[in-house]
């Protein structure tokens, strides 16, 4: 799909052809932009799982004996449930829509710009989400190990590898995993907006492009902020 939007673009690889080059600024921009969203995601999903276990271990703590043969109720497990529903849904929503809109921004912004973002994303994507299951797979194994195979359970070393759970279980089975739909979804959204970039361009100038993308930008920096800020432990205990 990028090199649909590079022969688009190239006229057939017959025109243009420099601006693919390491020498076009706004090229080797769009290569170290690509890696910065990959980051910029793999935190925020990561802070979203993060807070909502936190949630759900409060409530836990707060409303469900967990000493004692008594069973926890349908109702308060249904809302250990709901908490963590609640928290996926609303960090996947500030993500998709910070996506939505830097990908938008991006296609308007230039289009060699946005065809250096696509394949950053997708290198970097790929190995950041190999990296991420396996990192998260060794914490969450180690942990498993000294449950099952030492019998440490309730230990220091117990303690120390519970990293396995809060980081590990996030890695393995959130950001790594979520990688493949953004970069699908990017690729074949911004395959439609670098074509309508290009068309406004050719029939209204640049300046319109260039507004929407400051426009579009903006709009995204703010559900970036959401999706870290707005989902912080400390701010939601306080509200």
């Amino acid at each position: 799909m990028i090199f649909s939007i590079i022969m688009a673009l190239t006229n057939g690889l017959r025109v243009n052809l420099a601006n693919l080059s390491l020498l076009h600024a706004p090229f080797v921009l769009g290569l170290i932009s690509g890696g910065a969203i990959i980051y910029w995601f793999t935190g925020a999903s990561t802070q979203a799982v993060t807070t909502g276990a936190y949630r759900a271990v409060e409530f836990i703590k707060a409303n469900i004996r967990l000493e004692g043969v008594e069973k926890a109720s349908v109702s308060d497990s249904k809302k250990v449930v709901q908490i963590c529903t609640q928290y996926a849904q609303k960090g996947m929503f500030n993500i998709f829509l910070a996506v939505f809109f830097v990908t938008l921004a991006f296609a308007f912004v230039e289009p060699f710009f946005f065809i250096g973002y696509l394949i950053s994303i997708a290198v970097f994507g790929l190995y950041q989400a190999i990296f991420m299951a396996n990192a998260g797979g060794a914490w969450d194994n180690a942990k498993k190990i000294v449950e099952t195979e030492l019998k440490q359970k309730g230990t220091a070393l117990h303690d120390a590898t519970v990293v396995g759970d809060t980081v590990g279980d996030p890695f393995k089975d959130t950001s790594s995993v979520a990688m493949n739909p953004i970069i699908k979804f990017t690729t074949l959204f911004g395959l439609l907006a670098v074509e309508l970039a290009v068309h406004l361009t050719t029939e209204r100038g640049a300046r319109l492009t260039n507004e929407l993308a400051v426009l579009f930008f903006a709009i995204s920096m703010y559900f970036v902020w959401r999706s870290f800020y707005g989902m912080r432990i400390t701010s939601q205990k306080a509200a």
